[in-house]
């Protein structure tokens, strides 16, 4: 199995470079980074077990580097593995009043 994430900026329309970002498995930390230049995080290559998976994204932190206020200082996306085998890509469309998600491929 796989877990990547790609942060889009909805304000801006450009990707979101360097939010933190955390994967655990209950509060098992699997995997830690910050997006590149793309707003893509690639965190877990390989086999793991079935079960939620949880993304934590700083978004707090890193609106706070470009001066920007925020009501989501983290947004916590937790989501279901049931076929480890599968690549998991979880996007993020932020702003500093809302965000969305989805499966992505």
């Amino acid at each position: 199995m796989s877990v990547s994430t790609h942060v889009l900026d909805a304000v801006t329309g450009r990707p979101a470079a360097g939010v933190p970002v955390r994967l655990f498995a209950g509060e098992e930390l699997l995997a830690d980074g910050r997006t590149d230049a793309d707003g893509r995080l690639r965190l877990v290559e390989g086999p793991t077990e079935a079960g939620r998976l949880r993304l934590v994204f700083a978004t707090g932190a890193w609106f706070a580097r470009q001066d920007r206020e925020t009501f989501y200082p983290e947004v916590v996306l937790t989501f279901a593995v049931r076929r480890p085998d599968e690549h998991h890509h979880v996007p993020l469309l932020l702003s500093p009043f809302a965000y969305s998600t989805y499966r992505g491929s």
